[in-house]
């Protein structure tokens, strides 16, 4: 989208205290197209693995970072997962900028990678849930509420997963709270096409993110191997099964994001739309 398109909006940006965190290149990439955004996380700053990123002071850096590019900026630390919390948040980013017009959902968790179901434990399984499907539920039902009072529509975009429209050996409790979502979505739109809301999804695939900084260093520990050579190894073999070529970047997943968010596709809803490099296709 053009710089200045969403002059006047105002956005709410979840899952955004990761430097290479999806929410973070949407939060930098909307104030970058004119609107005014609200960053959200459970934590103030999400510690980051790659080489470089040391310093990192997640909310209250990419406050700064916004601002830089001319716009206002509010951080507020929510769990989505809790009513109070969401609720509390969103009468908060209303009191400061008297609506939201889009929310991108990018909160989320992975769980243990790699774990069968028969090894696996019923808290975390509800941990996921609670994250990946009650979550989304739980923060769409506080800000629909005030874009239906507002009587001006609204875009929403919850992140789903192409681990959400097929089975991932090792990674059942994650899969299923992401077929969750689209189900969230599809549905969801249904409800709210009168009140010119569209909301869709974003099915990433292999995205370079902090996601899986977990799984790096207990995969290098395994091997023996530094994390940043197990990351490569692990870049290089999975960009070979990806018709594209390549591992995906923030920047893929940004760029159809601002699509959604826009007047551009006003015609669009109850859509998941996989950003996976062609690893998925339905």
């Amino acid at each position: 989208m053009s710089q200045g398109s969403l002059t006047g909006k105002v956005a709410m940006i979840t899952g955004a205290t990761a430097k290479r965190g999806m929410g973070h290149a949407i939060a930098l990439r909307l104030a970058g197209e004119g609107a005014d955004i609200i960053v959200v996380d459970r934590a103030k700053v999400a510690p980051s693995l790659f080489p470089g990123d040391e310093g990192w002071r997640g909310l209250e850096e990419e406050i700064e970072e916004i601002e830089a590019l001319g716009r206002k900026a509010m951080a507020i630390e929510m769990d989505i997962s809790k009513a109070d919390s969401v609720n509390k948040g969103v009468a908060a980013a209303v009191a400061k900028f008297g609506r939201i017009d889009i929310l991108v959902n990018c909160a989320a968790i992975r769980g243990t990678p790699n774990l069968d179901l028969v090894d696996g434990d019923e808290k975390e399984w509800q941990a996921l849930f609670e994250v990946n499907s009650l979550g989304p539920f739980i923060i769409s039902k506080a800000v629909i509420k005030q874009m239906i009072k507002r009587g001006e529509g609204g875009k929403i975009v919850h992140f789903a997963s192409v681990a959400g429209r097929m089975g991932a050996k090792g990674n059942a409790a994650y899969a299923a709270s992401k077929w969750a979502v689209i189900g969230l979505i599809q549905s969801l739109a249904l409800e709210v096409a009168q009140h010119k809301i569209n909301v869709n999804g974003i099915c990433p695939g292999m995205i370079v993110t902090n996601l899986r900084d977990h799984h790096m260093v207990a995969g290098a520990k395994k091997q023996g191997i530094s994390v940043d050579e197990f990351r490569q190894n692990e870049y290089d073999m999975v960009s070979k099964a990806i018709p594209i070529g390549r591992i995906g970047q923030v920047d893929d997943i940004s760029n159809v994001v601002s699509f959604l968010v826009s007047s551009q596709a006003d015609y669009l809803t109850g859509q998941s739309i996989n950003v996976c490099g062609g690893i998925r296709m339905d």
